[in-house]
C-alpha cells in the first residue's frame, strides 16, 4: 500500500475519548492507494494507558467493492500495554477489465472514504461473565483509492513514484506499448514452426525455400519446416529418405540394431558391388545374371492408409537421380 501524493496528513497522531483511556496510532486523514491484485495492510498501533485490561474491537465502515479483513493480535490488550492491529484490503485482479466494471453512462468509482472505529469492553472474567457491548473509545476517517499498478513507476525516482497524477499517466503510455513488448518478448515463438501462428507458416516456409503447394497437413508442415535445413542436408541418402518420410507420415524411427526388414520405415537395396575377381562370393554378395544396380525397395509399415501419390513424390525427390525404387504400403495394426 502505497500513499498518494494529495494526502491531507501523512504524519501520526493519536485520538483519546477519555483522559488516560486509550490512545491510537495511524495515519490520520491518510489517502491510501490500492492496487487490484495485491493484498494491502494497514497496521495500527493501540496503547492502553488505563488500569485495567481491555478487550478491543475494530470495525472498518463505508462502500468498498473489494472485501477488508481485520486481525488484532487475540484483542486483549492488558493494562499499559500496546498491540498491533492489521487491516487488509484485497480487491479482484480484473476490476479494471470485469464486464460489469462501468455501466453505461457511470463514471467509474475509484476514491472510497472509511471510517475505522476502535470498540473497547472490559473482558468478561473481571464482569462475571457478562459480555456487554463495547465503548466506542476512538475514530477515524481516511480513504482508499483504485488505482492501477505500472510498472513503469519502478524506473522512477521515489519522489516522482509517490505522485499519483504520475502513475496513472505512465498506465496509459503502458497500456498502449505493452501489446508490442509483448510481441518482442515472444518473439522467439513466432520465428518457430511448431509454435508460429497459421497464418505466418507460408513465410517461414518460403524463408527456408520449402514447397508451399503441396497440400500437407497442419502439424505435417510445421514439423517439415522447422527441419528443412536438415532434410537439405542429408538429401540424396538413405537416413535424409527415411526422416523425411518419418516427419511426413510420424511414423517411429527404429533403433539402428533392428533388422530393416523390420522396421516401420524400411529402405533396402537390392544392389551389390558387382563381380570382383578375388573377392566376390557366389551366391553370397554377387549373383550371375540377376540383381539390379542402383536399386531399393521402400516399405512402409503404418496402422492407418498413406497418401501413395505423396510417398512417390517424397521419394522421387529425395532419391539419387540414377535410382529406381520400388514402394510398398503394409497396414500393421
Amino acid at each position: 500500500m502505497q500513499l498518494l501524493e494529495s494526502s491531507v496528513n501523512n504524519g501520526v497522531s493519536a485520538w483519546k475519548r477519555e483522559p488516560g483511556s486509550l490512545s491510537l496510532v495511524s495515519a490520520s486523514e491518510t489517502r491510501l492507494r490500492l492496487c487490484p491484485g495485491e493484498p494491502s495492510e494497514l497496521v495500527v498501533q493501540i496503547t492502553n494507558l488505563s488500569a485495567h485490561a481491555l478487550h478491543i474491537d475494530l470495525q472498518v465502515s463505508g462502500l468498498f467493492p473489494g472485501r477488508c479483513f481485520t486481525d488484532v493480535e487475540g484483542g486483549e490488550l492488558p493494562a499499559r500495554g500496546r498491540i498491533e492491529a492489521v487491516l487488509r484490503f484485497e480487491l479482484a485482479a480484473d476490476f479494471f477489465e470485469a464486464r460489469f466494471a462501468l455501466d453505461p453512462g457511470q463514471k467509474a468509482v475509484l476514491d472510497y472514504p472509511q471510517v475505522l472505529q476502535v470498540y473497547a469492553r472490559t473482558p468478561p472474567v473481571e464482569l462475571g461473565g457478562d459480555r456487554a457491548a463495547g465503548t466506542l473509545l476512538a475514530e477515524t476517517v481516511f480513504s482508499l483509492h483504485i488505482r492501477p499498478d505500472s510498472r513503469y513507476l519502478n524506473y522512477l525516482p521515489t519522489v516522482y513514484r509517490e505522485v499519483d497524477l504520475i502513475g496513472r499517466l505512465l498506465k496509459l503510455f503502458e497500456q498502449a506499448f505493452d501489446p508490442s513488448i509483448q510481441t518482442l518478448e515472444l518473439l522467439w515463438a513466432y520465428l518457430d514452426p511448431l509454435t508460429t501462428p497459421e497464418t505466418l507458416l507460408p513465410f517461414l516456409a518460403y524463408w527456408v525455400g520449402w514447397p508451399s503447394h503441396i497440400p500437407w497437413s497442419l502439424g505435417q508442415q510445421r514439423r517439415l519446416i522447422r527441419r528443412a535445413l536438415e532434410i537439405y542436408r542429408w538429401r540424396g541418402t538413405r537416413w535424409g529418405l527415411r526422416l523425411y518420410l518419418h516427419l511426413y507420415t510420424n511414423l517411429p524411427l527404429d533403433a539402428p540394431e533392428t533388422p530393416e526388414s523390420e522396421k516401420h520405415i524400411s529402405i533396402q537395396e537390392t544392389f551389390s558391388q558387382g563381380f570382383v575377381l578375388a573377392s566376390a562370393r557366389l551366391g553370397e554378395t554377387t549373383l550371375l545374371g540377376g540383381g539390379r544396380p542402383f536399386h531399393f525397395i521402400v516399405r512402409l509399415r503404418s496402422p492407418t492408409p498413406q497418401d501413395e501419390p505423396l510417398i512417390r513424390t517424397i521419394i522421387e525427390q529425395e532419391k539419387p537421380a540414377f535410382c529406381t525404387y520400388e514402394l510398398y504400403l503394409e497396414e500393421r495394426h
